[in-house]
């Protein structure tokens, strides 16, 4: 029987081996780390004493292949929320908030209310979400939505900026069309919120490895691709850390590594190569959380440094997007920055608590025309080998919901050939 190796056990690499391994392919997936998830994982820390995630993610119900990916792993019931279209939000520039909560259907009733639309706004500024679809190919998310007033401060901006993690002034806008059009636009049954309830393992991570176990995968942890020998118009080898393993006729692979690791183990292969950052600051604290924002479990501020809060029980935690302008400053003085606005949103005064600033360099690759182009498609010149990760040409940019529909493609795209 064929095998199909997986190299790389991220979201997009668990992808794919769920799907090669529900079609009845024999399937080893091979991981460089100790564990398998790559940027989507949890830990224990150690100087805060207890379990925190890699990094913060909102998924929504129109994730559809996220949503999926945990029917099938049977981890649905694992994520939080407030179970219906509902996003807090404060102004730290004036301690204004306010909350949206869309329409379940299509039809945007609630933007015909101002108490239920963003405050200062008005109906016809939302006119001008419907311009992405017209987008142009270097059109930017500024050049197309930067005129909508309060509406591009309050919402759309910080939208893009978590959503492609790259600047509105040179972010695509025509990657963050798909965004709205699969969920917004949709209407509120497609806005639901959802977050892990425990951490990111706990949800995607252990549940698709143990399904992948039942179903009879071989998972090799610490086992680094160091090599791919080439015959002809196939992959002949694959070199590990450990040894060389054969490929013979039928074997297939999908690479789900980083990108600037798939460029060096394919020579001659085009790959974004710009990135931002992502900060993650998490603060072990008891304070209690605004009765708005526990309604939600997070909120997004605006204004300030922080942007998006998600409150676990002892732990605060912050994401800061297309952090490039500050990674490289030291970790307490981003924590320092960061906390003022924690403290203004929860009203909590007083020294900072412990904290672990975690920081994400090369967290996706900068969504901009020039990177947009060198983004490769999932098939190669080889026949048996395949590409798979959230920078590949998925449509849409490097999120959960990309990394997932990325493997998904690889390995239909294998089960084809």
């Amino acid at each position: 029987m064929s095998t199909t190796h997986v190299i790389g056990a991220g979201l997009a690499g668990l992808a794919a081996a769920l799907t090669l391994s529900a079609a009845g392919r024999r399937v080893t997936l091979h991981e460089a780390g100790p564990a398998a998830g790559g940027r989507c994982r949890s830990y224990f820390d150690r100087g805060l004493g207890c379990r925190i995630d890699n990094g913060n993610h909102l998924l929504l119900s129109g994730n559809l292949a996220a949503m999926a990916f945990l029917d099938e792993v049977g981890a649905r019931d694992t994520m939080g929320g407030p179970g219906e279209p509902f996003f807090p939000f404060m102004d730290l520039a004036c301690a204004e908030t306010w909350s949206i909560s869309p329409s379940a259907g299509r039809m945007p009733w609630w933007l015909l209310r101002r108490k239920t639309r963003i405050p200062g706004t008005r109906l016809r500024d939302h006119l001008a979400i419907l311009k992405l679809a017209r987008a142009g190919a270097a059109d930017t998310v500024h050049s197309v939505l930067g005129r909508s007033g309060e509406l591009y401060r309050r919402l759309l901006e910080p939208l893009a900026i978590s959503a492609l993690n790259t600047r509105p002034d040179t972010a695509l806008a025509r990657l963050l069309a798909p965004i709205i059009a699969e969920t917004l636009l949709r209407g509120g049954a497609h806005c639901i919120p959802t977050f892990p309830r425990d951490g990111l393992s706990e949800s995607f991570i252990d549940p698709a490895v143990e399904t992948l176990k039942s179903r009879g995968a071989t998972i090799r942890l610490a086992s680094r691709a160091v090599s791919l020998r080439v015959g002809g118009e196939r992959l002949a080898a694959i070199g590990f850390s450990d040894g060389e393993i054969e490929l013979p006729p039928g074997d297939g692979v999908v690479m789900a590594v980083p990108a600037w690791v798939a460029a060096d183990l394919l020579p001659g292969l085009t790959t974004p190569n710009a990135f931002e950052a992502i900060l993650n600051i998490h603060y072990k604290t008891d304070a209690a959380t605004p009765e708005v924002w526990a309604r939600a479990g997070f909120c997004g501020l605006i204004g300030g440094t922080a942007e998006w809060v998600f409150a676990k029980p002892g732990i605060v935690s912050v994401t800061v997007s297309a952090a490039n302008h500050l990674v490289d400053l030291p970790a307490d003085e981003i924590a320092t920055r960061v906390w003022a606005d924690v403290a203004i949103a929860y009203g909590v005064p007083g020294p900072m608590p412990p904290v672990r600033v975690v920081k994400e360099k090369r967290a996706t690759f900068a969504a901009t025309a020039e990177q947009e182009a060198r983004r490769p498609a999932s098939r190669t010149h080889l026949q048996n080998l395949m590409l798979a990760g959230d920078w590949t040409a998925t449509g849409l940019p490097a999120t959960i919901e990309g990394a997932i529909r990325s493997g998904r493609n690889a390995a239909q795209h294998l089960l084809a050939a």
